[in-house]
Formats: C-alpha cells, structure tokens, sequence
C-alpha cells in the first residue's frame, strides 16, 4: 500500500509542477476545471447515483455553476464557503446524529459536492492570477499535502488516540498535531525564504497552521460521505490513493480558507 502510495505521488507531483508552472492562466483554468468535473463525477457515486444520465446530469450542473462563478464576486465566495467549512465541521463532529437529514437524500448530497468542490476551483484559479500566484500556490500544495504526509506517518508511529472513531478511525490526535508542526516548520522557512518581514509572521504563521486545521475538516468530511455510502474510496483512478476525491479533499477546504484568510489579512494590513 505504502510503495503504491508513494510510486503514485512521484508520477503526480511532477505533472502538478508542469501544470502548475507552464500552462497559462486559460488553460490552466479550463485543466483545473476538468479535474473539478471529475471530482464531481466521484462526488455523484457519493450521492448514490447508479444511471450514468444521472451522473452525466450532475456533471453539467457542476459546469454551469464554474461558468457563473466567473462573474460572482471573489469575496461572497470565499464568505460562504468559509461559513460552509465551519458548518461542515459540526457535522463530522456530530457524525451520525444528524446525518438522518442529509444523509438519505441526494438533493441536499449534491449541493455540499457544489460548495465542495466549486469554491475550490475559484481559490486556485484566484491565487494562480495573483503577483507570484504561482508560488503561492505551490507554498499551499507543499502545506497541505506535507501535512497530509506528516499526518500519516506521525500517526503510523506514535497514534493511539483516535481523533474522529466514528468518521475516519486511521486518523489519531497524534497525527493532527504532527500536521500542525510540520506545517508550522514550512511556513517559518517560506518566510525565511521570502524574506517578509518579521512583524508578519504570526499572522502568516496563524493562517497557515488554520488552514491545515481546515484540510483536516476536508479529508474528515470526504471520509464521512464515503462512510455514509459504505465506500473505501471515492474512485480507483490512482493505485493506492484511490480516487481524485481522495487526492484534493484535504484542499477543497484548504484552499478557500486560505484565500479568506489572505483576503482579511490584507484588509487588516491596509
């Protein structure tokens, strides 16, 4: 499992550089819209869609709502979706009492996969097209997905106390925290790197260790929908690493947050 793992991110994290630093702003926006319809495509598996013209269906809704987030304001967003995160996290913290509500009906199913997975696509491509967007963005993949390796091996060697039993019972408390120092170590050499000045640093500090904070509410939530449907994965496309949803749950929270929290920063400084 682990060499599958690791042979699969040693195939991705090339073709995300590639992507990341050679495609142009277009094309990078309609790539990271394709990838966006395939989450959803998974994201109807979760909604317990069997007819493929249902899924199909799914898909073009999803489509239409990317279209339209052109002209939305970036800031309404970014607002909702923050509301939405915080709103998610009670219910992976109330996971099963309240999933009577939500959890046999596809309609309300299909809406948490827009607000998951929509807003996504908005934060990368906000960041892609700022001054050293670039950089930025990949400062936010090395966070996220660092943390996410960070978790995983911290919690391989020294968990023992689960953090969410009823939603994701691999994930312990000991792992968050490895996540929360690894992510901390990254954001200090970043700094250090970049040359920001001191006076910035707890704000960039505080907002990197909350936004890995919310990558956890991601993965935990994506773990929650597949539990809800008696799934292991969301899909089969990366050996050892499941599906696409698997790969990007951690930054469908991480991403918006992170763009909201620079946002309010930069109010803040001005």
């Amino acid at each position: 499992m682990l060499k599958q793992r690791i042979i699969t991110a040693a195939i991705l994290i090339p073709i995300t550089l590639l992507v990341l630093f050679y495609l142009p702003p277009a094309p990078f926006c309609v790539m990271t819209a394709i990838i966006t319809l395939v989450g959803a495509w998974e994201w109807s598996n979760l909604m317990g869609l069997q007819k493929t013209s249902q899924r199909v269906l799914y898909l073009l809704v999803i489509a239409f709502v990317l279209s339209w987030m052109i002209i939305v304001p970036v800031a309404l967003i970014f607002i909702v979706s923050s509301i939405w995160w915080i709103f998610a996290f009670m219910l992976v913290v109330l996971y099963p009492r309240c999933s009577s509500w939500w959890g046999s009906g596809v309609f309300w199913r299909g809406l948490m996969g827009i607000v998951v997975l929509s807003p996504c696509w908005a934060a990368i491509n906000y960041i892609r097209n700022q001054n050293d967007g670039i950089y930025t963005l990949l400062f936010l993949f090395v966070l996220i997905w660092g943390a996410d390796s960070a978790a995983y091996f911290t919690g391989k060697r020294w968990g023992k106390t689960k953090l969410a039993p009823h939603v994701s019972p691999g994930k312990s408390v000991q792992g968050f925290l490895g996540a929360i120092i690894f992510c901390t170590i990254i954001a200090v050499a970043a700094l250090i790197l970049c040359q920001i000045p001191p006076a910035m640093w707890p704000w960039a500090i505080a907002l990197s260790i909350i936004t890995v904070m919310f990558s956890v509410v991601g993965d935990l939530f994506e773990s929650m929908m597949k539990r809800q449907c008696g799934l292991k994965d969301s899909g089969n496309i990366f050996p050892g690493h499941g599906g696409l949803l698997d790969r990007i749950d951690s930054l469908t929270a991480a991403a918006p947050v992170f763009v909201m929290g620079g946002l309010l920063l930069g109010m803040y400084l001005d």
